[in-house]
C-alpha cells in the first residue's frame, strides 16, 4: 500500500493569517503537523503551498514542500496540483488539514486501510459520533448520514435527520448522530476527476464541496473515529492549543 499524505497550507487566513507558521510551543503549527502525520503509515508527507515562506521553512525543518499556484479555490485543487508536481503513482492521497496540529496517527490510518481493501473507495473521510447539543446544533461541525455499507448519503449543517415526533432537546436520546471531520482520501484518478467538476447547487446552498462529489454520483465511504482533535481558526484556538501542549508535555 503506497499512500502520500498532502498537507495544503496557505499564507492568508482572515481570521488568522500566516496560520500555518505561528508558534506553537517552540514548533509552527505546520511542523507539528507534518511531524503528527509522519508518525502514520504515510509513505511521504508532502505541504503543498503557494507562499515561499511556508516552502522555506518546511524545508529547513527537515519537510518535504511544493509550491503550487495561488488562486486554486480549494484546498482538494491544491493537492491536486501538488500530487502532479511529484510524478509518482500512488494508491491513495490522503488530504491532511493544516490547520490540524493535533491530529492523530491512527486517524489516518483508518482511512489508509479502506484502500487496502480488495475493492478501494474513490473517496473516503472520517466521522465522529455526536455527543452534545452543541455538537448537534453548531452551523460550523457539518453532520453526515450514513448507508448500511457506511457510505456516506447527504451532509448537511443542519441535523439530520430531523425527529419531528421528539423535541430538539431530546434528539441525541433517539438516534445516534454522526459529525463529519474534514480528513479526505482520494484515488488518484478520481481526484483529477472530482477538480473538473463545477459546483454544484447543494454544495452552494450549504458550502460544503463533498456535497459536489455526491451530488455527481460519486461514493464516499467513512471510517469511524472516537478521537477529537483542535483545529486552529483563531486566536482564542491559539490559546487553547497552547494549554493542550503544556498538558501533553
Amino acid at each position: 500500500m503506497h499512500a502520500i499524505g498532502i498537507i495544503p497550507a496557505r499564507y492568508a487566513s482572515t481570521r488568522l493569517p500566516g496560520k500555518p507558521l505561528i508558534d506553537l510551543g517552540g514548533k509552527s503549527m505546520i511542523q507539528r503537523v507534518v511531524e503528527q502525520a509522519q508518525k502514520s503509515s504515510l509513505s511521504r508527507v508532502i505541504v503543498a503551498t503557494d507562499d515561499e515562506r511556508i516552502y522555506a521553512h518546511v524545508i529547513a525543518f527537515g519537510g518535504e514542500a511544493v509550491l503550487t499556484a495561488a488562486n486554486h479555490p480549494s484546498g482538494t485543487d491544491r493537492v491536486r496540483e501538488a500530487y502532479e508536481q511529484l510524478h509518482t503513482d500512488a494508491d491513495c492521497i490522503i488530504n491532511i488539514q493544516g490547520d490540524e496540529p493535533f491530529i492523530h496517527p491512527t486517524q489516518i490510518d483508518a482511512l489508509v486501510a479502506l484502500f487496502a481493501r480488495p475493492n478501494p473507495p474513490q473517496l473516503a473521510t472520517l466521522v465522529k459520533p455526536v455527543v452534545s447539543d452543541e455538537e448537534l446544533f453548531s452551523p460550523h461541525l457539518p453532520k453526515v448520514i450514513l448507508d448500511t455499507q457506511g457510505y456516506a448519503m447527504y451532509f448537511s449543517r443542519h441535523p439530520l435527520p430531523y425527529q419531528r415526533q421528539y423535541p430538539s432537546a431530546d434528539w441525541l436520546l433517539h438516534h445516534r448522530y454522526l459529525r463529519h471531520i474534514g480528513l479526505y482520501a482520494y484515488r488518484p484518478d478520481v481526484l483529477r476527476e472530482i477538480t473538473q467538476l463545477l459546483p454544484s447547487p447543494l454544495e452552494l446552498a450549504e458550502s460544503l464541496e463533498q456535497l459536489r462529489w455526491l451530488e455527481h454520483g460519486y461514493r464516499i465511504l467513512t471510517a469511524e473515529t472516537e478521537l477529537t482533535t483542535l483545529g486552529i481558526d483563531t486566536p482564542e484556538d491559539v490559546e487553547r492549543a497552547l494549554v493542550q501542549l503544556k498538558i501533553e508535555s
